[in-house]
């Protein structure tokens, strides 16, 4: 293995920290914004605005409930979508287009509203109010703020298994914030079984759009993953490993999730730098591996020649 002067800590940090930092923009980015942009009313120009759509005459909006396995990368592409959407960005009209929050634990109509309200600069002080009071102050707080969409991301975590669950009173709120004059658009995200939570009722399903974010495919993706590992190697100044197929166990070490494959990649580059390595090589993947997975070699994925009949399923995901 061919090395070079090891970086100081420090670098090898700031590089990491750029890498992670990094956006990289997928198909289902472009999927995800054609969806959520037939939630938006458009100006005379075709322009879209910080107005959601009335699906009925009673003013209804709809809304979207994204999925994906546990490191698939939804958060960021939400957050990124929402972030950067020219019709989302504060003005004098909207200070705050939009709100997100992420579930509290425990999940309750309370904790959720107050939640919301937190991120709307308003914290609940009294402990005494009721979930009714809390959520007429939300409702009051984004027709004040010029909010039109509330995201709510780790959404799954309203339905805690095996516990009682307030799920269908905080549905059935979210419900009421869709409707009316300053009726918002609802974006929930989570794990795969969150659109089956979501389903249990056909008057609130029926408000939201599923999204599911597509598996990473070793046939469709190889190409793509390439690349950004060629752009990751040239950022910290290390060359390529061998080809191979490299890709192909990496998508399947990540479980055919992005944001797991876009990991694994920046683990196996950090681990190079701090050992002065000059070259990226699959030894560093497997190492990043073993750190995530604390498996036994004939399990790592990056070690053994008939990497694809390990089930990971059976794994924590």
């Amino acid at each position: 293995m061919t090395t070079t002067m090891q970086l100081p800590r420090k670098e090898v940090r700031a590089i990491i920290k750029e890498l992670r930092a990094k956006y990289i923009k997928m198909e289902r980015d472009r999927a995800f914004l054609s969806t959520f942009d037939r939630l938006l009313e458009c100006d005379e120009d075709g322009n879209l605005i910080a107005q959601p759509v009335a699906w009925t005459a009673t003013g209804e909006t709809r809304g979207i409930v994204v999925t994906d396995g546990a490191g698939g990368g939804k958060t960021s592409l939400v957050r990124h979508a929402l972030n950067k959407h020219p019709a989302l960005q504060p003005s004098d009209i909207a200070a705050m287009p939009c709100v997100s929050i992420t579930v509290p634990s425990p999940a309750t109509a309370k904790s959720v509203g107050r939640e919301i309200l937190k991120a709307t600069t308003l914290p609940v002080k009294s402990v005494n109010r009721t979930a009714q009071d809390i959520w007429d102050d939300v409702a009051f707080r984004f027709k004040l703020l010029g909010t039109v969409v509330l995201w709510i991301d780790e959404a799954h975590d309203v339905f805690p298994q095996r516990s009682k669950s307030e799920a269908p009173a905080i549905l059935k709120t979210l419900k009421t914030l869709m409707q009316g004059d300053s009726a918002v658009i609802v974006v929930l995200s989570g794990v795969d079984r969150l659109w089956q939570n979501v389903c249990f009722d056909d008057q609130v399903s029926r408000r939201y759009f599923p999204f599911a974010l597509p598996q990473v495919s070793g046939a469709a993706d190889c190409k793509r993953l390439w690349a950004i590992l060629g752009g990751y190697c040239d950022r910290a100044s290390l060359e390529l490993p061998p080809r191979g197929d490299l890709i192909e166990r990496l998508v399947h070490a990540g479980r055919h999730r992005f944001g797991r494959c876009v990991e694994q990649m920046i683990d196996a580059i950090e681990i190079a730098l701090m050992r002065g390595d000059a070259q990226l090589d699959i030894q560093h993947f497997a190492d990043a591996f073993f750190a995530q997975e604390c498996c036994a070699i004939s399990e790592n994925v990056f070690l053994v020649p008939r990497w694809s009949s390990i089930n990971l399923h059976s794994r924590a995901a």
